[in-house]
């Protein structure tokens, strides 16, 4: 099982098939990994291609850890719990902004 950390901070989860020299990847049974707080879900993918361009990262998961101190939710309940912690963040800035902290 491989994990892949993509530009955009998608975490990819799955079983290796194919790569190239240009680090193109094909993943079997992919699933996106949406981690928030203590919570995930996995959004299944099947298979998967990620361009090379696009990878940040990628290593061997260790199944017996892969989940721990973690708890499944539901698909929904993770994209509300997201969709908070982006408008938290969100705020954060704008409050940052106002206060001159970025120029």
């Amino acid at each position: 099982k491989l994990l892949v950390l993509l530009r955009d901070g998608s975490k990819i989860l799955g079983t290796l098939r194919s790569f190239d020299q240009f680090a193109n990847i094909v993943l079997e049974g992919a699933v996106e990994r949406i981690i928030v707080n203590k919570s995930y879900s996995d959004i299944p993918l099947g298979l998967y291609i990620v361009r090379g361009e696009n990878v940040v990262l990628m290593g061997g998961v260790d199944e017996s850890k892969e989940t721990e101190g973690l708890t499944m939710v539901s698909n929904d309940e993770i994209k509300h719990a997201r969709d908070a912690e982006k408008a938290a963040e969100n705020l954060k800035g704008s409050m940052l902004q106002r206060m001159d902290f970025l120029d």
